[in-house]
C-alpha cells in the first residue's frame, strides 16, 4: 500500500512540476507562447535533472527532491495567488517558481546537514533499584554505506569512545543492503576493540539479515563477523550483566519472536532490566511486565517533516517517534539513528549516538 501512494504521489508530482516549470519566462521564449512545446521543453528539463540526482544520489532521493518541489509550489501557489487577488494585476516576473526552487535547494540542503553529520544527546535515568552508575552508549540504524563507510562509522566510533562508556548497545539496523562487506569488516573490527567495562550488546533489526540478496556476504556471515569481534548478539535471548539483565529482543519484523512475559520468565525482578528493542512497539506489554529501560531505533525520528505529526494524527505505527517516555515504571528511549537508509535527508530530526546515564536515586 505504501509503494502504491509513492508511485501515485511521484506520477501526479511529474505532471504537476511539468506544468509549473513550463511557467518559466525562458521556456516562454523558446516555445514562443506553444503550450505543447512549453510542456516537452519542461519534460525534458524535469527528466534530466532527476537522472543526474539519481545518478549523484539516488532514484529514491531524487524522488524526495521532486516532491518537496511540489509542497512548496503548491505553498507558494496559494501565496502569490492570495497576493495576485489583493493587488489585482499579474506579476511581471515568476515568483512563485524562483521562490520553489530556491526554498527546495535551501531546505534540503540543510536536512542533508542534519542526516550526514552526528550529534550527542544526553540522557540521564534515575533507578530505585541497586546498580552501580552505568553510562551506556546507544547506537541504532547505521546501515554502513548510506552517509558513511567502515571509515566513517570508525570516526564516529571513537567520539563515541571519548565518552568512555561501561557498555555499547546496537540496537539494529547495523547494515543494509547497499553495506559492503570490507566496510562491515572495517567498522566491526574497530568497534570490537573499544574496551568497555561490559562489553558490546547488538540486537537484529529489520534490515540487518538484507531484503533484495544483494549483499557481498550473508547473514551467516554477518553473525560471524559480529562474533568474531566480540559483539554479543541477542535475538530474544537474556544475559545477566553484573547485576543487571541485558534483554535483546527478535525483531518484530521477523516475525515468531516470544512474547515479553516469556522473556522475562524466571528473572530476578528486584535486579535492573535492560531491553533492546529495534522497534518501539510493544510498549504495553513492556511495561506491564516491568523491565527498567526499553531502548530502540526504527524510526529515525521521525525523518522528515512532517510525517511525524501525520503519523501522529492519523496513524500509530510505532509507539513512539523520538525521545525519552517513561509509563509506568519503564523508561523508553528512541533513538533517531546515526545515520540513515537510503535517503539521505533528515528534515525532522537529526542524526545521532546517545549517551545514557543510569544512577540510583
Amino acid at each position: 500500500m505504501v509503494n502504491n501512494v509513492v508511485l501515485i504521489s511521484f506520477v501526479l508530482s511529474t505532471i504537476y512540476i511539468v506544468i509549473k516549470i513550463s511557467n518559466f519566462g525562458f521556456i516562454k521564449k523558446i516555445a514562443e507562447e506553444k503550450k505543447w512545446l512549453k510542456n516537452i521543453i519542461s519534460f525534458i528539463i524535469v527528466l534530466i535533472i532527476f537522472l543526474i540526482f539519481s545518478y549523484i544520489l539516488s532514484v529514491i532521493n531524487s524522488i524526495i527532491i521532486l516532491l518537496h518541489l511540489t509542497i512548496f509550489f503548491l505553498i507558494y501557489g496559494l501565496i502569490f495567488r492570495l497576493i495576485k487577488r489583493r493587488r489585482k494585476k499579474e506579476f511581471k516576473y515568476y515568483y512563485q517558481g524562483w521562490l520553489s526552487i530556491f526554498t527546495v535547494v535551501i531546505y534540503l540542503s540543510i536536512g542533508f546537514y542534519l542526516c550526514h553529520n552526528v550529534w550527542q544527546t544526553n540522557y540521564e535515568i534515575k533507578t530505585n533499584k541497586d546498580i552501580k552508575q552505568l553510562r551506556i552508549a546507544l547506537i541504532a540504524d547505521s546501515h554502513i554505506g548510506t552517509t558513511f563507510d567502515g571509515e566513517g562509522f570508525k570516526k564516529h566510533l571513537k567520539e563515541i569512545e571519548k565518552q568512555k562508556p561501561d557498555m555499547i548497545v546496537i540496537a539494529g539496523d547495523y547494515v543494509d543492503d547497499s553495506t559492503k562487506k570490507k566496510d562491515l569488516q572495517k567498522a566491526t573490527k574497530y568497534l570490537g576493540n573499544i574496551k568497555t567495562k561490559y562489553g558490546i550488546f547488538y540486537s537484529y533489526g529489520n534490515h540487518d539479515e538484507g531484503y533484495f540478496n544483494r549483499r557481498d556476504f550473508t547473514k551467516e556471515e554477518l553473525r560471524s563477523i559480529l562474533e568474531e569481534n566480540n559483539i554479543n548478539i541477542l535475538a530474544d535471548e537474556v544475559k545477566l550483566v553484573d547485576n543487571f539483565y541485558i534483554i535483546g529482543r527478535k525483531d518484530k519484523s521477523l516475525g515468531n519472536r516470544k512474547e515479553m512475559s516469556k522473556l522475562v520468565k524466571g528473572l530476578d525482578k528486584d535486579k535492573y532490566m535492560i531491553v533492546i528493542d529495534h522497534e518501539p512497539s510493544d510498549y504495553k506489554n513492556e511495561e506491564d511486565e516491568g523491565v527498567d529501560l526499553v531502548l530502540s531505533g526504527h524510526t529515525h525520528g521521525g525523518q522528515l517533516f512532517p510525517l511525524p505529526i501525520i503519523g501522529g494524527l492519523f496513524f500509530q505505527v510505532n509507539d513512539k517517534t523520538y525521545g525519552y517516555e517513561r509509563r509506568g515504571s519503564t523508561d523508553f528511549i528512541v533513538t533517531s539513528g546515526i545515520s540513515d537508509w537510503e535517503i539521505d535527508f533528515k528534515t525532522g530530526t537529526k542524526s545521532e549516538y546517545v549517551i545514557i546515564d543510569v544512577k540510583q536515586k
